[in-house]
């Protein structure tokens, strides 16, 4: 990997877990703990950041202790800048269900967004009225979409959410949260884009990318000079919506669990 995608790649994972940050939180030896339910598995897993001092059994039973008290299974999710650096091949070598690969992509910038946003006219929601949209369009349960609405109402870094509408009809929706960047440092803001969602009868009509378009814009607007996203390593539909926006593929991310309800 070139040294500035690297560089950019490890921003988007730092901006990624802000952006994500959840109600309830705890650390272990550097692992950070996440453990608010609801379907978004980034609030619910372990993120470990560190390599700590204490062996990898005490820090998983220590981990899985939190988890128990929050009735939530243990969830490891790896990257490649995950801590210790064979963590991944010891969670496999004690037979840890490896699980949802997503990619992390990167937009090194936002400077084409200047007209193709400008006119597409979004509108926006509150966190509450995103996350009950979301949620019907997902067919998410009552409890997770109060847990988003939480989650989106307290997140460390503010999420705006937009919806793309022509006659009343639902044509695109998806949140825009900007990471202001390591402070005394010239560079700016980071976007991530979140939770873009088309409904089914709406696809392959070009609205996904004009509503992306938009989000990149405003995010522009607001002093963000780059970009991310997050999305599954088998949505070839979505990856080839991204690129087509300038986003490069950075790195490769999964799950692991030794608990069958983290992957159910």
């Amino acid at each position: 990997m070139a040294p500035e995608l690297e560089a950019l790649a490890r921003r988007a994972e730092l901006a990624g877990l802000n952006a994500a940050s959840a109600p309830r939180e705890a650390q272990v030896e550097g692992w950070l703990l996440r453990l608010s339910p609801g379907k978004a598995k980034r609030s619910r897993c372990v993120n470990p950041l560190a390599g700590g001092s204490l062996p990898l059994e005490e820090l998983l039973r220590r981990c899985r202790v939190s988890f128990e008290q929050a009735g939530l299974p243990l969830i490891l999710r790896l990257t490649p800048f995950s801590q210790p650096s064979d963590l991944d091949d010891r969670l496999a070598a004690m037979r840890w269900h490896r699980f949802d690969p997503a990619d992390v992509m990167v937009l090194p910038s936002l400077d084409g967004f200047a007209e193709s946003g400008g006119a597409v006219p979004l509108m926006p929601l509150s966190p509450a009225d995103y996350a009950a949209l979301i949620g019907a369009l997902r067919q998410s349960s009552v409890e997770e979409i109060t847990g988003h609405a939480r989650r989106l109402e307290q997140a460390s870094v503010r999420h705006q959410a937009f919806k793309l509408e022509r006659d009343g009809v639902l044509l695109a929706c998806g949140q825009v949260a900007i990471d202001p960047g390591p402070a005394g440092t010239a560079a700016g803001g980071m976007a991530g884009l979140f939770d873009i969602y088309t409904p089914e009868d709406q696809r392959g009509r070009g609205h996904g990318y004009r509503l992306c378009a938009a989000l990149l814009d405003q995010a522009r607007l607001q002093g963000a000079t780059s970009a991310y996203l997050q999305v599954g390593a088998e949505n070839d539909v979505a990856q080839r919506l991204y690129a087509r926006l300038g986003f490069l593929q950075a790195y490769r991310y999964h799950y692991r669990s030794d608990d069958p309800r983290a992957w159910a």
